[in-house]
């Protein structure tokens, strides 16, 4: 999730509709209760209600609130009106103004939190979840806590390990990075089973063993900056077949005219090959390049998210297409056996609210009219998009995020979502 003006955001919307109940596959759990959990997450959701946290859930402490504020308007007047539940007089469309499809089927049951971890450990802001050509499930955290950008990692989260290695049915494997990173933000994992971190506190990208060791860093520590050897809080690496690696470079500035706007383009060992993009609203040109990834055809998908748009280029940087139809793209994964296109959009926002607090900053940050947040589902030939996991917290939206921010799937067709309001789902297929 992005601040415009990169401050790091503490809990001021504390955090979001969360659907159900248990980790999956958790044995000492009966399966009958998480049935049961499924079941009263769905009446809830159908019902415009907010489900709250069951015992021993992973979830962080703003996953269930929807991004509510915690603290009502000054002296009790609101800034905007305030409507009973369920009776807000505006609707959104089947479609957004830009094609963004908010009728289409659901294909999987309501999300439950997910995730096995340490005694005492919750999870905290995320944007990323994703599985490695083994099959298992990595997600990254800002180490416990609510944030975006800045230190979540420094000071006195130093010894709180970030990442995790997960099987499908939510059993920890792995769990390393503390004092590692400064605000990590996307991981991906490549086709030999490395990892590459993308940490937007300190400005680099890191490549790692699947066990932590650091074997390739780029970019210089703490320094911001538009040089070829310099990153502006970059937000994801995608590595092509032949090993380039590409890098998502500009979380800075969405809708300011700061801060990088590029994509970075190196060899396998970390050479400076080439760039492409600035800030702006053609095609080739970006503004919060947040995600990354190929297609089986090596086109890369660039999700340009402050521009409500998918830029798909070629691997020198040629523009081939842009698509709007997939909402506002905080989040990307491409399963290359089907490719079949996932995207999470967690910000979309008209500026309503039903809070009595405005919810749209004046610089316009996460304008995109009309639609509802949640997970598109569709074609990365074509660009049909086909099914949607909606998101249940009511329109309009209180909070700046909600749902997923980062997506992926694993073998059996099952979609997982990394929330920056401190949680991770699973939805599984019906």
């Amino acid at each position: 999730m992005h601040n415009p003006n990169r401050v790091t955001l503490l809990p001021l919307v504390p955090v979001f509709a969360a659907i159900a109940y248990l980790c999956v596959g958790v044995l000492a759990w009966p399966v009958r209760m998480l049935q049961a959990q499924a079941a009263a997450s769905a009446a809830a959701q159908n019902a415009g209600e907010i489900p709250t946290p069951p015992p021993n859930s992973p979830a962080g402490a703003n996953a269930y609130s929807c991004g509510v504020p915690a603290t009502p308007p000054p002296n009790g007047r609101p800034q905007q009106a305030v409507f009973p539940k369920n009776q807000y007089p505006v609707l959104l469309p089947a479609a957004s103004l830009l094609g963004a499809h908010n009728d289409l089927p659901n294909p999987f049951q309501p999300g439950v939190d997910w995730g096995q971890l340490p005694a005492g450990r919750k999870w905290g802001s995320t944007a990323s979840v994703t599985t490695a050509p083994d099959g298992t499930i990595w997600v990254v955290d800002r180490c416990g806590v609510s944030g975006a950008g800045g230190t979540t990692c420094a000071g006195p989260n130093t010894g709180v390990h970030p990442i995790f290695q997960f099987d499908t049915s939510g059993k920890l494997l792995k769990n390393f990075g503390a004092g590692m990173f400064v605000s990590p933000h996307k991981l991906s994992v490549d086709k030999d089973g490395f990892l590459w971190m993308a940490d937007n506190g300190s400005h680099q990208v890191f490549k790692l063993t699947k066990d932590g060791a650091i074997v390739l860093t780029l970019g210089k520590k703490g320094v911001a900056g538009p040089g070829l050897d310099e990153f502006d809080a970059p937000t994801e690496v995608a590595v092509a077949q032949n090993g380039d690696i590409f890098v998502a470079d500009g979380h800075t500035g969405g809708g300011l005219a700061i801060g990088n706007a590029r994509i970075m383009k190196f060899d396998k060992n970390g050479k400076f090959l080439k760039t492409w993009g600035k800030k702006g609203m053609g095609p080739g040109e970006l503004d919060v390049p947040h995600t990354l990834g190929f297609d089986s055809r090596g086109r890369l998908f660039v999700g340009d998210r402050q521009n409500n748009r998918i830029q798909i280029f070629d691997a020198d940087g040629k523009f081939i297409a842009q698509w709007f139809q997939f909402g506002r793209p905080s989040g990307l994964y491409i399963d290359k056996k089907t490719d079949t296109l996932y995207v999470a959009d967690s910000e979309s926002r008209d500026g309503r609210t039903n809070t009595g607090l405005n919810a749209l900053p004046a610089t316009g940050y996460g304008f995109n009219p009309g639609i509802r947040r949640g997970i598109r589902i569709g074609s990365a030939k074509d660009g049909v998009v086909k099914t949607f996991i909606a998101d249940p917290c009511p329109y309009p939206y209180a909070g700046v995020s909600t749902l997923a921010e980062g997506v992926t799937v694993d073998s059996e067709g099952n979609v997982y979502g990394a929330d920056f309001l401190m949680n991770v789902r699973k939805f599984a297929k019906k």
